[in-house]
């Protein structure tokens, strides 16, 4: 163990990064990840010659000067290819509405939000301002929570002065700006922001924290923009980890971390192989990018464990949801000419799901077939409860439903899947290995996003967060963010800068 030594828990796109970004810096980097592979909720499985992407199948970030484009300039690697979605996706409301296309480009997507939601204007003219004003500021990679006096120099770096005036609605959520606007009685603009909050906040309109929503319903527009990988979405994964193992960091799949504790200035981890083997390591510091829920577990009961009010807050941390996902195949004629990529429908028996159809040619599929992806959020709960019979009663039941929706939306015919099976809550446990397999961070409330959320520093010295439950979380574009803010912390201890290039 040396003064520069660190062990990364979790080798998914935050563990990645983190460790990518401290090995790059000269620091001795082990990186811990209990599955086989790396990715995480952005990695990928295979059936046959089928490519499934696990969990995400978008990306943001990728644009010049985008938080994937800066680390990967700093590290001084290429990205990996990607081509802007346009439309990022298509939202069928149902109630015999015509879909509404997320454009691109901002002049588009401006005639396609008077179209269907006229006298809106003045709501998403504020959104703009909110968002314009909180890109600029996470541009300049602010500290939040502020933990210390090093912390609360960096937001005050970060900040401007027109960051202040959005101060107005840090307590407010996107129904107050729709109250605000006259907005409030447009039931079908408020359909429609509730299933796209919904996918990035966990949270519909009038549970959404104002800042958070206002920048998120921009995200598909330019100058930013949401991105197709191509391969898929394991090529992030690769990419960052080829960088990783260059700049002599050390990777070791299949070692899962089961205990913590810390003895003076040096964690120990206990840690199980995949023949069983008990391994201890330690280090000075821990990146741990696991939900943080799952400190409870690893950390001890002890004089030395967890504060108290820490663990308090860990057991009284909003519960996040679970995702049942569709992964299927078919050829691709049998789907409609010059389909989209990316579809949201909403259903009154299903609510929310969300479609993603491999592009021909991106290597996801063989030429002249298609992947289709199609997930929904549920509650994790239940899933646990079922017996294996209700397991399985319940999983067949849902299948039945996701394919009936598909099969209507698109005109296909039951024989015509190539592939089809459903993944759950269960199903994401065993792979990820979170908790009741949640997916996603903490849901962004008024009350637990960006400045009032689990902060990176924990009260445990060289015990460090990050990852989709911290700031500014979800994505991978979020958990980039936070693996970057956390390195930043990190360095500094030690009195050393991490500065990306913007």
């Amino acid at each position: 163990m040396t003064e520069k030594s660190v062990i990364v828990v979790g080798g998914g796109v935050a563990g990645l990064t983190a460790a990518a970004l401290l090995a790059y810096e000269g620091n001795e980097v082990i990186l811990l990840e209990a599955h086989t592979q790396t990715g995480g909720c952005a990695g990928t499985f295979t059936r046959g010659p089928y490519v499934f992407d696990v969990g995400a199948t978008q990306v943001a970030g990728f644009e010049n000067g985008g938080i994937h484009d800066r680390i990967f300039r700093h590290l001084h690697c290429s990205k990996p290819e990607a081509e802007v979605l346009d439309p990022a996706c298509i939202v069928h409301l149902g109630e015999g509405q015509e879909p509404i296309h997320l454009w691109h480009d901002s002049l588009k997507w401006e005639e396609e939000r008077k179209k269907h939601f006229p006298g809106s204007e003045l709501f998403w003219m504020l959104c703009n301002q909110l968002h314009r004003s909180n890109w600029s500021f996470a541009g300049s990679d602010p500290i939040l929570p502020i933990q210390n006096l090093w912390d609360l120099k960096q937001f005050l770096n970060s900040s401007r002065s027109m960051n202040f005036l959005t101060g107005v609605f840090t307590r407010s959520s996107i129904a107050d700006l729709l109250w605000l606007c006259s907005c409030n009685h447009d039931q079908h603009l408020r359909k429609f922001l509730d299933c796209q909050l919904k996918l990035y906040s966990q949270e519909p309109s009038n549970k959404t924290a104002a800042l958070y929503g206002a920048t998120v319903l921009q995200m598909a527009q330019a100058p930013l923009g949401l991105w197709h990988l191509k391969g898929s979405m394991q090529k992030l994964s690769d990419q960052l980890l080829f960088c990783f193992l260059r700049d002599g960091g050390k990777l070791l799949l299949s070692h899962k971390v089961v205990g913590l504790s810390k003895n003076t200035n040096t964690w120990q981890l206990e840690v199980n192989t995949h023949k069983k083997l008990p391994l201890r390591f330690q280090a000075k510091n821990v990146v741990f990018t696991l939900p943080p829920q799952s400190l409870l577990e690893l950390i001890p009961h002890t004089s030395s464990g967890l504060p108290k009010s820490y663990r308090d807050r860990l057991e009284t941390l909003s519960q996040p949801t679970g995702a049942i996902v569709f992964y299927g195949a078919i050829i691709r004629r049998h789907l409609p000419p010059h389909c989209a990529g990316h579809f949201q429908l909403f259903l009154e028996e299903l609510g929310s799901i969300f479609i993603s159809i491999s592009f021909e040619g991106d290597g996801r599929a063989p030429i002249g077939q298609a992947t289709v992806i199609a997930s929904l959020f549920t509650d994790i709960t239940s899933w646990s409860a079922y017996s294996r019979l209700e397991y399985q009663q319940r999983k067949d039941l849902i299948l039945e439903k996701i394919l009936k929706v598909l099969n209507t939306q698109f005109a296909i015919e039951s024989k015509q899947w190539l592939h089809k099976e459903l993944a759950t809550p269960r199903s994401f446990a065993r792979w990820t290995g979170r908790p009741q397999g949640i997916v996603g961070g903490l849901a962004q409330t008024p009350t637990t996003f960006g400045p009032f959320g689990l902060p990176s520093r924990t009260p445990m010295k060289g015990l460090w967060l990050c990852g989709d439950s911290i700031y500014p979380g979800e994505g991978t574009a979020g958990v980039s963010q936070s693996a970057l803010m956390v390195c930043r912390q990190l360095m500094s201890e030690d009195g050393r800068e991490l500065t990306l290039m913007k």
